[in-house]
């Protein structure tokens, strides 16, 4: 009388392509999506040179700049702050009152910059700025005073000019420990 209804067979779902879709997936948002990469100071290195000039440098020439492990910052050994760096490493390589202590031309002077291990990165980046902010104030003057315009605008040769008389020379020695 009754019949039994026959059990619907369940159709399975293919699988086999969920996989592709999951890579393809994976590798739109890996294309799309931008990962902002934290960039440090952009430091040009020195070739590397088997026989490295030894030759004493006269200390007229450097100016010390040490960072100590409470963040102190200290120029020639007197203890100064980290805004004061920009004005004081100008009137170091310009040498403009002409003092015996002092390089009489710019292209000798030399900023030694050396902190601590225990250094804050903060105060040594901050550092770093400053006596870069220096080299590009001075280059900017002189950009004015010969060619009347920025230093940014001046074709490559020009500015090679400018960085042939002042050259960026910022020597970071090796980490101590006090």
């Amino acid at each position: 009388m009754f019949k039994k209804k026959k059990k619907r067979e369940e159709k399975e779902i293919n699988a086999g392509s969920m996989a592709d879709i999951a890579f393809l997936l994976l590798i739109f948002f890996l294309v799309t999506t931008t990962i902002n990469a934290e960039t440090g100071i952009l430091v040009r290195l020195p070739p590397w040179d088997p026989n490295p000039n030894t030759e004493k440098i006269p200390d007229r020439n450097l100016l010390a700049i040490k960072i100590n492990k409470l963040n102190q910052v200290l120029v020639e050994g007197e203890e100064s702050n980290v805004m004061a760096l920009r004005e004081t490493t100008k009137d170091f390589i310009m040498n403009p009152l002409g003092r015996q202590d002092r390089p009489r031309d710019p292209r000798y002077a030399i900023v030694s910059l050396q902190n601590d291990r225990a250094t804050s990165y903060e105060i040594y980046l901050s550092a770093y700025n400053e006596i870069k902010a220096a080299y590009n104030e001075l280059w900017e003057e002189r950009a004015q005073e010969l060619y009347g315009h920025s230093y940014e605008t001046l074709p490559k040769d020009m500015m090679k000019k400018i960085q042939n008389e002042i050259p960026l020379v910022i020597s970071e020695a090796e980490p101590t420990e006090y």
